[in-house]
C-alpha cells in the first residue's frame, strides 16, 4: 500500500456545487473542488496529487506541514490528536482528510488517500497525468 495526497484551499461556498463534485458528473475531472468521498480523488487528474508515499509518517508529517500554517485559533482539535488518530488509521487502510472552515468563506481540506483503497475500486492514478 501506499498513500496520494490532495489539497483545496478556496472559497468554501464553491463546496455548493455538490454535481460536479460526484464522479458522475462530465466536470468531475476538470472540477479544483475536492470530492464528496475521499476515495474519488483517486478519480482526478494525477497532476493533482500533491505527494506520493510509501510510509505513514512522512504522509502525516504532509498534513501537519500543509494544515498547521493555515490552522484556526477556533480549531477544536489538537493537531497532536489529529497526527495520532492518522498515524494509526492510514496503515489500516483507512483515508484521513481534514477539513476546516478558516474565517470568511475560506475553506482548506488536506488528505491522504490509501491505494489501493478497500472503500472505491479505482486505478492508481499516475502522478502528473492530465485527464
Amino acid at each position: 500500500m501506499h498513500w496520494h495526497a490532495y489539497s483545496w484551499f478556496g472559497d468554501g461556498t464553491e463546496l455548493a456545487r455538490e454535481s460536479e463534485r460526484r464522479p458522475a458528473s462530465p466536470d468531475f475531472p476538470i472540477s479544483p473542488l475536492p470530492p464528496m468521498r475521499t476515495g474519488d480523488w483517486l478519480l482526478k487528474p494525477g497532476w493533482r496529487i500533491a505527494a506520493t508515499f510509501d510510509d505513514t509518517r512522512e504522509a502525516v508529517a504532509w498534513m501537519a506541514d500543509q494544515y498547521a500554517p493555515l490552522r484556526p485559533p477556533t480549531d477544536v482539535i489538537p493537531l497532536e490528536t489529529r497526527t495520532t488518530d492518522a498515524h494509526d488509521l492510514l496503515p489500516r487502510g483507512v483515508d484521513v482528510q481534514w477539513g476546516e472552515w478558516l474565517g470568511g468563506d475560506r475553506f482548506l481540506t488536506v488528505g491522504v488517500i490509501c491505494c489501493p483503497n478497500r472503500h472505491v475500486g479505482h486505478p492508481c492514478p499516475r502522478p502528473g497525468v492530465s485527464v
